[in-house]
């Protein structure tokens, strides 16, 4: 069975170092955002995997359901530079990106123009709110976003990686809000959404919360460590019939692609998913994998993660919605039409 990889021989003693402290450093992660965040531990998996492939999520959840904490913990846990932004609907860009501004020398009263930098130079950025702000203000985090730079006044700036953006939205609240452009949709690698949680684990909010003692996560590691993990991440093998299983998934949600869509995707579907969709099944899957502790890629690990990776690239047309029909309830239909290989 031929295999997609660049990795070296996996009897490599450092290799296998590598492997034990990404496994050691991820079950810390999740153990130090457990003591902050209850439940949600989909969620934080989700998270973990957008850091671990260099991507960019957005989390979707009703009003106190933790959005804002669970980044502002996961920032503290990875010892990242952190930046938050409040969109609101008079949010300029600049406001994000920085801007120049005209320093005067008190000595020789020479001025030059001096860049100040935005909130975006960070590791870690939450854009609290994404879809408050108008499309022009949205569309400055775009650039940056997929390119790691962004432009001033013809001035071109780089951001220093890590750089993940965490972006939440509220479904709910649609007065005053402006949808995410598709192009900057597409450039997240997962749209999570937070549900309310168990009865259980409502009372242990009550209990970490409702008391004199507030609970503080730790650092665990670093940027410079995150860097190396991502490039271990890609060096996970997978099995061409693994990948090959996550194009076709992908290929099947486009109407008409090959005549090899079902029924259902014809009858509700617009547009599918875009082939960055199909690489992020694949990354994702490899940094999955190497989370539970496998050296390879699984049918499972793409199944797993189908839906929080397509159900923001899939746009249905109004017979879903006169069906009541979302996108994740045509993603189940299409793993259940398309199961793995045996």
């Amino acid at each position: 069975m031929s295999t997609l990889t660049t990795a070296p021989p996996t009897d490599s003693t450092e290799l296998r170092d590598r492997i034990r402290r990404f496994q050691d450093a991820q079950a810390a992660i999740k153990r130090e955002v457990g003591k902050v965040i209850v439940g949600q531990d989909q969620v934080i998996e989700n998270v973990m995997i957008s850091l671990f492939v260099g991507g960019h999520c957005l989390l979707t959840g009703l009003p106190g359901t933790a959005k804002t904490l669970l980044v502002r913990t996961m920032a503290r846990t990875l010892g990242l530079k952190f930046n938050r932004i409040q969109f609101t609907p008079d949010l300029m860009p600049s406001d994000i990106t920085g801007t120049d501004i005209i320093e005067e020398n008190p000595g020789t009263g020479h001025r030059t123009w001096t860049f100040v930098p935005g909130p975006i130079f960070s590791n870690l950025l939450l854009a609290d709110e994404i879809n408050r702000t108008p499309p022009k203000t949205q569309s400055a985090l775009l650039e940056a976003m997929q390119e790691l730079s962004c432009t001033v006044r013809g001035n071109h700036y780089s951001i220093d990686p890590p750089f993940l953006v965490l972006a939440t939205q509220n479904p709910i609240e649609l007065e005053g809000t402006y949808p995410l452009p598709e192009a900057q949709l597409d450039r997240f690698l997962f749209n999570t959404v937070l549900d309310y949680l168990a009865a259980d684990d409502e009372l242990r909010v009550l209990d970490l919360t409702t008391t004199t003692h507030l609970p503080e996560a730790d650092v665990v590691t670093n940027g410079e460590e995150i860097l190396e993990f991502q490039q271990l991440v890609r060096m996970t093998p997978v099995a061409e019939s693994v990948a090959r299983y996550a194009v076709a998934l992908v290929r099947a949600t486009r109407p008409g692609q090959d005549g090899g869509s079902p029924d259902f995707i014809l009858k509700y579907v617009n547009f599918g998913a875009s082939v960055r969709a199909a690489q992020f099944l694949v990354l994702a899957g490899k940094a999955r994998a190497l989370m539970h502790g496998r050296f390879h890629v699984s049918y499972e690990d793409i199944r797993a993660l189908v839906i929080p990776i397509m159900r923001h690239r899939v746009l249905l047309n109004f017979h879903a919605e006169s069906d009541r029909l979302s996108s994740d309830d045509i993603l189940r239909r299409l793993l259940e039409w398309k199961p793995a290989p045996r």
